[in-house]
């Protein structure tokens, strides 16, 4: 009976340490789908929980920006981080007439070049407590560590976003995972 258990634990104790898990926190699939040789734009297809920012990089036309040599840091919101949009807002930017600014709220998820947590730590301590980034869409970005020791993205509008996955390799860059859409500063024309 011993045998049998422990060759049932030898053979099945792999198969549970690499099954995906769920971070019970906020409910995102921890298991990695993402290829370190595609691109973000290719990883970002293949990941059905950050769908809807992978639709709205193909809806602006920015699929040849971020496929790019670059490096490009990417903070893409999962699926989940949209609900707490101003209500029509989502809805609005599905609109063509919308185009600019879905493009600005796109592009405010990038940086150029390659931040990996650790770099995001070190400016945060270096700025005292806060750094901040300009984007692609030429806004700024804060960043800053909370009481949990997370990374916290702070917008232009002042809403927060938890990185709650970090460091993901792509071949163009590196994405993190945010819990919530990052909202830009409205900009006046």
């Amino acid at each position: 009976m011993k045998k049998l258990l422990l060759f049932i634990f030898t053979v099945f104790c792999p198969a549970i340490l690499l099954a995906q898990t769920v971070d019970k926190s906020n409910n995102i699939p921890t298991g990695a789908t993402m290829l370190p040789n595609n691109d973000i734009v290719k990883n970002i297809s293949l990941v059905p929980y950050i769908h809807t920012f992978y639709l709205f990089i193909l809806k602006t036309h920015l699929t040849r920006t971020y496929t790019s040599r670059g490096p490009i840091t990417m903070f893409v919101p999962v699926d989940e981080g949209y609900t707490d949009m101003p209500t029509g807002r989502f809805d609005s930017l599905a609109k063509p007439a919308h185009i600019w600014e879905l493009t600005d709220l796109v592009t405010y998820h990038a940086i150029a070049g390659q931040l990996k947590a650790k770099d995001i730590q070190k400016k945060i301590s270096k700025g005292k407590g806060i750094a901040t980034f300009t984007t692609l869409s030429g806004g700024k970005l804060f960043a800053k560590i909370d009481s949990n020791n997370n990374i916290v993205l702070v917008d232009g509008s002042g809403g927060k976003s938890v990185i709650s996955k970090f460091d993901i390799k792509q071949n163009n860059g590196i994405i993190h995972l945010v819990s919530k859409v990052l909202v830009p500063k409205k900009k006046i024309i």
